[in-house]
């Protein structure tokens, strides 16, 4: 790991004209951590082994073109000015919001394509999917980003963190909230939360683990967005994501309590694979 002044060089490997960032590494981790969870799962529910390989195979690169999409439709002004750099992905700028809307819709595709019960698919994608993005979120980390306003050394200091941490936070002379830590410990203890839920058989119906992951993500991001200094907006007033996050809080809570009050649905942990809802 190359390190000047006690700051994590983002570029990992340098090989002549090839590089090779952290960014991409730790995503990339990320990414096959979560699969490798969610296949397991899938296999322990009797799906075939390589379904969630299959359904990744779509969902990802999906996913990663939306999350870049919705990244530079906020940055169009600059980007209209800059049209070289809309690929650049490794300098970091994907929003992760655009990202699971676009890989959710080759989910969808996905589950009508294979006649497969979408519910349980996403049950089974949500914690592995938190997961990822806890894991994710230190990409970030080596890139100087997603980080919220500036804070004194004491500060930092004072919440224990490792020294290493407290360096990367130091950026042109100035430390920063590390709000991408305060997302990933969010999204890790959600993980842990969701996995004890989906445990515990009879407690969740189908789709409420991924209801679970929408009403758990979108309340932690309304507030750490809210300590950001990166945010993308709408308009002057309104940062994209809080307003994102509000909408699916919202309704996540009121489907959740519909589909319970409407119809029955099938436990989690239940025959039936192939079947609606």
């Amino acid at each position: 790991m190359n390190i000047l002044l006690n700051v994590i060089d983002p570029v990992a490997i340098s090989i002549g004209p090839i590089k090779i960032y952290w960014y991409g590494i730790i995503i990339a981790l990320a990414m096959l951590i979560g699969i490798s969870l969610a296949t397991k799962e899938a296999q322990k529910l009797g799906l075939e082994e390589d379904t969630m390989v299959d359904m990744a195979l779509w969902a990802i690169p999906i996913g990663f073109i939306g999350a870049r999409l919705y990244y530079v439709l906020f940055k169009w002004d600059y980007y209209i000015q800059n049209p070289s750099e809309i690929i650049a992905i490794w300098n970091g700028g994907i929003a992760i919001y655009g990202g699971l809307i676009a890989g959710g819709l080759a989910v969808y595709w996905f589950a009508r394509r294979k006649k497969m019960t979408l519910t349980l698919l996403l049950d089974i994608l949500a914690p592995s999917v938190l997961l990822a993005q806890s894991i994710g979120r230190w990409g970030n980390f080596i890139n100087q980003e997603a980080h919220g306003g500036p804070v004194t050394r004491q500060f930092l200091e004072n919440l224990y963190l490792p020294e290493f941490i407290i360096n990367q936070m130091n950026i042109n002379g100035t430390y920063y909230h590390p709000t991408f830590l305060y997302e990933s410990l969010w999204s890790l203890l959600g993980f842990i939360l969701l996995i004890i839920l989906r445990n515990q058989k009879g407690l969740l119906r189908r789709g409420e683990v991924a209801l679970s992951y929408v009403i758990w993500y979108s309340f932690g991001r309304f507030f750490i967005e809210g300590m950001r200094t990166d945010s993308l907006w709408i308009g002057d007033s309104m940062r994209a994501s809080q307003v994102l996050s509000l909408v699916l809080f919202i309704s996540a809570i009121v489907l959740w309590i519909y589909r319970r009050r409407a119809y029955p649905t099938k436990p989690y942990y239940s025959e039936g694979l192939i079947a609606s809802r």
